[in-house]
């Protein structure tokens, strides 16, 4: 650690942020520990579909070069997908042109114009990591412990009375109480998750005049059907009837969805903010608290990108 921060750091929050951002931190020599609210197999980040794309988050400046941070690493990981839960998958980004990309987009594998065939309505092509989150977050929180880590289930009321010199806020919606940040909203995601017939691309597609958007992921535990994005709405209920919108969206795009067996229902809040905030501010005493919450839909995206800016903040330099 640099000279003025000594002693241990606490992470609050143990989704994909709060223990990449623990994760970092360990492998740069702190003493780290994860406060979570709930084991890391029930967080928000453990409802995702999890595909590697910037998506409903902001500053773009700054996302393109977090996220291709993240994507180095990920590519890494996929070379142990059973370990890891990381692949590279190819699909389609319907609706999308090159030329509404920013510079980030040179460096996603394979990235192309989708030929007609392969979607008919004007997409891109892409291999894109896709993340199994059932097994990439137990492997986070084991790579975190193997650095010699500690996960607790602790709930927190008042990140300036978490018991440490350096305090991490990784609280995500929570932030919005905890901090308090009143910009911090909830965008409500519902997926269907059914066996999968047989299908091993991906596709995204937005109909901007409905408002609404269709995506499946082929994932090693079913099909990951989707989606909605309903913002402010805070009900963790699946809806029966956008189950049934979702499924038939999807079997537009590939009519054999349309009989495959549901296995689940899945309701997850995206934690949107107007921009990221990673920032540092000293508490009384000198004591340090560094926020890193606020990344919408693309926190796994992002996740090591402002894993480590948050440790530059924290004061705990690369090696």
């Amino acid at each position: 650690m640099s000279g003025d921060i000594s002693g241990d750091v606490i992470v609050v929050g143990g989704g994909v942020i709060g223990l990449t951002t623990a994760v970092v931190l360990a492998e740069r020599g702190a003493r780290v520990r994860v406060w979570t609210r709930e084991p890391v197999e029930l967080t928000t980040s453990a409802v995702a579909g999890a595909l590697w794309w910037p998506y409903r988050i902001e500053p773009e400046p700054l996302v393109g070069e977090w996220a291709l941070q993240s994507l180095v690493v990920y590519e890494e990981l996929a070379a142990r997908p059973e370990e890891t839960g990381v692949r590279m998958v190819e699909g389609v980004q319907g609706e999308t042109r090159l030329d509404e990309l920013g510079s980030w987009a040179a460096r996603v594998p394979g990235l192309r114009e989708a030929r007609a065939e392969e979607f008919a309505g004007g997409g891109l092509w892409a291999q894109l990591p896709l993340i199994d989150m059932s097994v990439h977050l137990p492997w986070l929180r084991n790579r975190f412990v193997e650095l010699g880590g500690t996960v607790e289930e602790a709930s927190v009321v008042d990140l300036s009375e978490v018991p440490a010199s350096v305090v991490v806020n990784c609280t995500g919606l929570d932030s919005l109480d905890l901090v308090p940040d009143r910009s911090v909203r909830p965008v409500r995601g519902q997926l269907v998750v059914v066996e999968n017939p047989g299908i091993t691309t991906w596709l995204t597609s937005v109909d901007h005049s409905a408002d609404t958007s269709t995506y499946f992921f082929p994932q090693p535990g079913g099909l990951i059907l989707g989606g909605t994005a309903e913002e402010n709405a805070w009900s963790m209920t699946p809806d029966p009837a956008t189950a049934e919108a979702i499924i038939a969206r999807c079997a537009a795009f590939r009519p054999e969805i349309a009989d495959a067996r549901v296995l689940e229902h899945r309701v997850g809040l995206r934690p949107t903010r107007p921009a990221v905030r990673l920032e540092r501010e000293v508490l009384r005493g000198g004591r340090v608290l560094v926020h890193n919450y606020g990344h919408g839909g693309a926190g796994i995206t992002v996740a090591w990108g402002c894993a480590r800016e948050a440790a530059d903040l924290v004061g705990v330099k690369a090696g």
